[in-house]
């Protein structure tokens, strides 16, 4: 069975100056598709990499303002200290600086979780 050749007679100047030019443009596109989709790789992770980031600091922020309202107050924290500083749970957060407005000790804080 005879492969057909776009070109009349294998191996022309014509076919080997075509296959080269295929070559590079196939180089090209796979090097242009390379660059755009490692942009938009570092583009998505940066959006990432800051919303993690922006809820890390909210819930760390909410951590001292419980263990700040309890401070003023002259509640002392002891062993609940880590407790509170260690919860990366927002709503649980929240719940406890509500609470640390009426609670007499820093345990009261955790009833009910």
């Amino acid at each position: 069975m005879h492969v057909g050749s776009f070109f009349p007679g294998r191996g022309t100047l014509v076919e080997e100056k075509f296959l080269e030019g295929k070559a590079e443009g196939k180089a090209e596109g796979k090097a242009e598709g390379l660059a755009e989709g490692k942009a938009e790789g570092l583009a998505e992770g940066k959006v990432e990499g800051k919303a993690e980031g922006l809820a890390e600091g909210m819930v760390k922020e909410r951590a001292r303002m419980v263990l700040r309202v309890l401070e003023r107050r002259g509640i002392g924290t002891g062993k609940s200290w880590d407790r509170i500083t260690e919860c990366t749970d927002p709503e649980t957060l929240d719940r406890w600086l509500d609470r640390a407005f009426t609670v007499s000790t820093a345990d009261e804080l955790f009833h009910d979780d």
